[in-house]
């Protein structure tokens, strides 16, 4: 039973249980090689390697409340799910196109950087990718690239390297915890939608797309 490791801890280690714990209830993912705020490295999290160490205690502990943990130590991502599928926010369909194309910008360099598990984009390729695919028909406001991405990260979908939000040359990491969020078939159903739908514009920036929720 997970009370019996549990008692094992020390009072440090329980403070850092407890932590980690409210940090995947906020965010859903932690990650494993994480970008320094400092040094704007990437660097081990140790928090990734406490949550891999005691898994089994994680696990069963939020078993009880209804939560599940995927570990995915080839990807280097922990990832909650609620088992009831409650707790789920809602994000926008600004937010959600915004996601999609990090998700096609990460599958395309997967396929050549094949050592890493990072990805690396600016903010004006996210927004070319996106005129392109016929998402938008002007360049985002600097509220929406500012609300939409940094919902993103507050969920470890992405980080800033440099620069604000709203600069064109501002250089975004996309980690892999965004494969967890996308599969591959929901990228087919957007261009599936895409299809039948006009493009996005100030009427319908407060809609969502399917069941694109996070827990």
């Amino acid at each position: 039973m997970w009370e019996n490791e549990w008692e094992h801890l020390s009072e440090k280690d329980r403070e850092m249980f407890g932590r980690i714990v409210n940090i995947l209830m906020e965010k859903t993912f932690i990650v494993r090689d994480e970008v320094d705020a400092r040094s704007k490295n990437l660097v081990i999290n140790r928090d990734y390697r406490f949550l891999e160490k005691h898994s089994l205690l994680f696990q069963s502990y939020l078993n009880v409340i209804g939560w599940d943990i995927q570990l995915d130590n080839h990807q280097g991502v922990a990832a909650l799910y609620n088992r009831y599928e409650h707790n789920r926010k809602r994000i926008d369909k600004n937010t959600t196109y915004f996601l999609y194309v990090l998700r096609l910008i990460y599958e395309e360099q997967m396929e050549k950087l094949s050592l890493h598990k990072e990805a690396m984009t600016s903010i004006s390729e996210v927004v070319e990718k996106m005129h392109h695919l016929g998402l938008l028909d002007r360049r985002p406001s600097d509220k929406a690239l500012r609300d939409s991405l940094s919902v993103l990260r507050g969920y470890n979908i992405i980080e800033r390297l440099d620069g604000g939000w709203t600069s064109p040359e501002t250089r975004l990491v996309i980690y892999p915890s965004i494969i967890f969020l996308v599969a591959n078939e929901k990228i087919c159903e957007l261009f599936d939608q895409l299809d039948h739908e006009e493009m996005p514009g100030e009427e319908d920036n407060d809609e969502t797309l399917g069941e694109d929720a996070f827990d």
